[in-house]
């Protein structure tokens, strides 16, 4: 197995630059997911690893080698793409069996290690099947297997779920997750959608633009966001930013009239410009006169939460309450923010504020 270091990599395709000097290392067994939304670079990024795009600029290495001049086919690895891309006219067993074959691997390694990956994947029943008797599910299953045989250091996974459906997403999360502990090999996973993101990744790599806004933990990406393109991307639902003015005693005042405190000791930044971050689950009911009123416009129910979306400060903003309470369209209700919960970011740059008052 083997760790993958990417150092100061650029990718031009033309005169248009679309990653932007990137510096990622990724640990030797780690799970390390590429999150960010569409166009912003993963996907190329991930490719270059691979070895499906050339390098502009900079260096990549897998394990102790720099691989910018090897071949995708010698640097011993595995990709999972979005399509599955199986051989309709082959069973599931000459599926996985086709990049050995190519590679005149002998026949009873060959399946030793098709009927191991099929009993990881529990695909041992499908073997002699095509991939039109199988569900979405078990095809990427089968198209995961095909990796899997090929034993090799690193793997990469390039929005495998997104042609399954909501439920199947959610099962196959989890089997990459089990996949990863039972394995314990290196893997790199890219995905627009956050979710996805959090639940699966040992460190999140969230990208923009072609540049890194933030690398991190999950927890930690979603507590301590850098700037206000992470707290608005990572959470569902998303953060709600409110404008305001910093006061010197601990408080922001926003837009409307609303007063909010917070715990960060900002007091030498009083009247500076900022936008005042915090998450609809850190936004409590309270009782009538006891906080700030809201009004509700909209109440949605998903069954375990409800999401409230009116107006605090002039501005949209979402509560998510996770214990059921009856609140309709047009009513008045009494909310807290959680200070200890509250993000403080620069309005003009969108970088978050620490204690010391620098972004």
């Amino acid at each position: 197995m083997a760790g993958v270091e990417v150092r100061n990599i650029y990718k031009s395709f033309g005169p248009v630059e679309v990653i932007h000097g990137i510096d990622v290392e990724i640990a030797d067994k780690e799970l390390v997911v590429l999150v960010g939304p569409s166009g912003c670079g993963k996907s190329t990024l991930l490719r270059m690893i691979a070895g499906l795009e050339d390098i502009t600029a900079g260096e990549i290495s897998i394990g102790d080698t720099v691989v910018n001049r090897v071949a995708a086919k010698d640097r011993n690895i595995a990709m999972v793409f979005q399509s599955y891309a199986l051989y309709p006219h082959m069973t599931v067993y000459r599926n996985m069996s086709f990049g050995l074959r190519m590679r005149k691997i002998p026949k009873d390694e060959q399946d030793r290690r098709i009927r191991w990956a099929a009993e990881v994947l529990e695909l041992t029943d499908y073997l002699k099947r095509y991939p039109r008797q199988l569900s979405g599910g078990q095809r990427q299953r089968v198209a995961m297997g095909r990796a899997l045989v090929r034993e090799p250091i690193a793997f990469l996974f390039d929005e495998p779920l997104s042609n399954l459906d909501a439920q199947l997403r959610v099962q196959m999360r989890t089997e990459i997750r089990e996949l990863h502990q039972r394995l314990q090999t290196t893997m790199i996973y890219v995905t627009h959608d956050q979710v996805e993101a959090m639940t699966l990744a040992d460190r999140i790599v969230v990208m923009r633009d072609g540049y890194i806004e933030q690398v991190g933990a999950p927890g930690h990406v979603y507590d301590r966001p850098a700037n206000t393109f992470v707290a608005g991307f990572i959470g569902s639902p998303q953060m709600n930013l409110l404008p305001g003015t910093l006061g010197p005693d601990g408080t922001i005042a926003l837009e409307g009239g609303v007063t909010v405190r917070h715990t960060e000791s900002l007091a030498a930044e009083a009247g500076r410009n900022v936008l005042y971050g915090i998450r609809p689950e850190d936004l409590q009911l309270v009782g009538e006169g006891e906080g700030i009123a809201f009004g509700v416009d909209v109440v949605e129910t998903t069954g375990r939460e409800i999401e409230l979306f009116g107006t605090l400060g002039a501005r949209r903003v979402c509560v998510l309450l996770q214990a059921r309470a009856e609140v309709r369209p047009g009513e008045t209700v009494w909310i807290n923010p959680d200070p200890e919960r509250a993000h403080v970011f620069d309005a003009e740059s969108g970088v978050r504020l620490d204690a010391a008052g620098q972004g």
